[in-house]
C-alpha cells in the first residue's frame, strides 16, 4: 500500500511512430551559417529579416512539419499543465523532450510530470491523497497509456485503504458490542415478585 512517486509521461513514443510515417527530414535545417553578426541595432534588424526569409524559404512539406510541431508543442505544454494543476503540491515541475523543427526552433514533443503521494497518517488521509493522484492522472483531456496506469495503481490503493477502514471499523463495532454485552451481564436485574 505505498506509492512512494509515479510519473506522467505523455507520448514522445508514439509522436515518433507517426513521424516516422512520413519521409520529411527531421532536420532539414542542420547547416552551417557562415555570415557573422555583431551586437549592434542594424545586425539585430538584418538577423530578424534573416530568420523571416528562412521560415519563407521553407518548402510546403517543412511548413507542414512546422505547423505539426507547434500544434504538438501546444498539445503537451497543456497535457503537462493539467497534470500539474490538478496534482498541486503532490507533483514536481514537467520536463520536455524537445525536436528541432526545418525552422531551427525548438518544439516540445513529449512530456513528464513526477508525482510524489505521501503515505497518509489514516487510512481517510490516504484514501484523500490517492483520489488526487487519480484526479491529476486523468487531468488531461486525453490521458496516456502511462496516465491510466498511474489511476489504476492509485485506484488499488483506494481499495486497500477502503477496505483497511472497514476492518477497523468492523473491530471497533465487535469490542464495542462485546463491552455492552458484557455490561447487560453483570448488572443482572433482580426482581422480588412477592404475591
Amino acid at each position: 500500500m505505498q506509492v512512494a512517486q509515479s510519473t506522467f509521461n505523455y507520448g514522445v513514443n508514439s509522436y515518433y511512430q507517426n513521424q516516422q510515417d512520413k519521409s520529411v527530414d527531421e532536420n532539414p535545417l542542420e547547416e552551417e551559417k557562415s555570415a557573422e553578426f555583431s551586437e549592434s541595432d542594424d545586425s539585430k534588424e538584418s538577423s530578424e529579416s534573416e530568420k523571416s526569409q528562412n521560415e519563407n524559404e521553407l518548402s510546403a512539406d517543412e511548413k507542414q512539419v512546422v505547423y505539426e510541431l507547434q500544434a504538438r508543442d501546444v498539445e503537451v505544454r497543456a497535457h503537462e499543465a493539467a497534470h500539474q494543476a490538478a496534482g498541486g503540491g503532490m507533483t514536481g515541475g514537467a520536463s520536455y523532450s524537445y525536436q528541432r523543427g526545418p525552422d531551427g526552433k525548438m518544439y516540445a514533443i513529449g512530456g513528464e510530470v513526477s508525482i510524489s503521494m505521501p503515505k497518509g497518517s489514516t487510512p481517510d488521509e490516504l484514501i484523500s491523497n490517492a483520489q488526487q493522484v487519480i484526479a491529476a492522472a486523468l487531468a488531461p483531456a486525453n490521458p496516456s497509456g502511462q496516465d491510466m496506469s498511474v489511476a489504476a495503481g492509485a485506484k488499488a490503493i483506494v481499495l486497500q485503504a477502503q477496505q483497511e477502514k472497514a476492518k477497523e471499523a468492523y473491530e471497533s463495532f465487535s469490542k464495542d458490542s462485546k463491552d455492552t454485552k458484557e455490561e447487560d451481564d453483570s448488572s443482572d436485574t433482580k426482581l422480588d415478585i412477592s404475591a
